[in-house]
């Protein structure tokens, strides 16, 4: 007969082993519900996979996309509808938008989709706009009188005035209740947060209240849409103190751009190795990186070098030449979840060259070795198809690919890509 002691023993274990398992269980909930700042589900996040070179896709059209053009877009597993999608044909951004989100989750109901939304610049066009009316006040005004102060023909909202930022805040929460909307795009960060920004327009202590508007802005937006919807901000930029990281806990990850318009003292070199420093520690912590680049970088010409330039690559053969220097940058930073996106503008209006397709992207790229290696402004690394060498003092990179393994894989032209120096 077993002994009441022995009895009272098992029941001690059986209960601890229950204990270390619903601990477990619930350990195990946390690191798939939470991203690293504790704001989002993993299952929101976009699908992700070494096989080939992770993709993003950033793109607007005023009037409807085509069905080839919608299947194209459905390719990547995330996307930005930029503003001004869709208008001309259903009568706002918003519609157009769904439209076009509902249309890409038919073919792919996996794509991870965002709506955007600019945090300081008013962009007609949007059904909501109408709302903002009846708002006394929603509008920075220069010491003249004038509200168009961005680039001198576009109004700023002035975050300071509560009333404009629940309206800014509805009008996300509205759009992310439809299911075909996965999360915003949050444009005008660097408009917002850059403390001599419009300054001399509006003067200094309305732009400190605009700043600290911005602050709680963000936080309200992360409760009125909910844990389950992605925020990813144009947000990572070489030119703050620590390179956008102090202010990335509101997201869930960053877009970027300007990667290689060095501002202020810094020369290219040390502005481009801080950016690839933050990305890297951006993405080392889970935070999503949608890396966007042009194939040709005009002079930064805009207020501060606060917005990035795009140029046209005339052929083909142009682009692909300027791929080689950008990707390279990327492949030295990749993490999961991290996105590439190389074009000449975002705007799908005019011709198609946005759908180019590289054959670098059917080529097999397959999990890195391990982090990128350092040597001054002399980056490495390997992967499991790959290999990069990035110099970023010369303006120099490499990738070599190992050659195809499967005769379904398409081949380019030699498996050496090479950047030469800028001229």
């Amino acid at each position: 007969m077993i002994s009441k002691r022995i009895i009272s023993i098992i029941i001690a274990i059986l209960g601890l082993l229950v204990s270390c398992s619903s601990e477990s269980s619930a350990q195990e909930t946390r690191e798939n519900s939470l991203t690293s700042n504790g704001a989002n589900p993993r299952a929101a996040y976009p699908e992700f996979s070494w096989d080939h070179i992770p993709l993003y896709m950033h793109i607007r059209k005023a009037s409807s996309y085509t069905d080839k053009e919608i299947a194209f877009i459905a390719r990547f597993p995330l996307v930005t509808f930029e503003k001004a999608n869709g208008h001309k044909d259903h009568g706002s951004v918003e519609t157009g938008t769904l439209i076009a989100a509902r249309a890409v989750k038919k073919i792919n109901p996996k794509a991870i989709l965002l709506y955007y939304r600019n945090a300081f610049v008013h962009y007609g066009s949007y059904a909501a706009n109408k709302g903002l009316e009846q708002i006394p006040g929603a509008l920075l005004k220069g010491k003249n009188g004038s509200t168009k102060l961005v680039r001198k023909r576009v109004p700023a909202y002035d975050l300071s005035n509560s009333d404009l930022r629940k309206w800014w805040i509805d009008t996300c929460s509205v759009m992310t209740s439809d299911p075909a909307i996965d999360g915003i795009f949050l444009d005008g960060n660097i408009k917002a947060l850059e403390p001599g920004y419009l300054a001399p327009e509006i003067g200094e202590r309305k732009k400190k209240l605009t700043m600290d508007g911005y602050h709680l802005m963000m936080k309200q937006t992360r409760q009125a849409i909910g844990p389950n919807k992605l925020m990813i901000a144009n947000i990572l930029r070489a030119r703050f103190a620590n390179a956008g990281l102090e202010y990335l806990d509101y997201f869930d990850g960053s877009y970027l751009e300007g990667f290689f318009h060095n501002v202020g003292t810094a020369s290219y070199e040390e502005y481009v190795a801080k950016g690839i420093d933050s990305m890297q520690k951006a993405a080392r912590e889970g935070k999503i990186i949608a890396f966007s680049t042009g194939l040709t970088l005009p002079k930064n010409t805009s207020n501060m070098g606060i917005d990035e330039g795009h140029a046209t690559a005339e052929s083909d053969k142009q682009a692909r030449a300027a791929l080689t220097y950008p990707l390279a940058v990327f492949l030295i930073c990749a993490e999961k979840y991290s996105y590439f996106r190389i074009h000449e503008g975002y705007s799908a209006n005019d011709n198609d060259r946005w759908m180019r397709w590289f054959p670098e992207f059917d080529r097999s790229l397959g999990p890195p070795n391990g982090p990128a290696k350092k040597d001054g402004f002399r980056y490495s690394r390997t992967f499991e198809h790959a290999s990069v060498i990035l110099d970023v003092k010369r303006r120099t990179a490499i990738i070599e690919w190992q050659r195809p393994t499967s005769s379904s894989e398409q081949s380019p032209a030699g498996d050496r890509l090479k950047a030469a120096p800028e001229e």
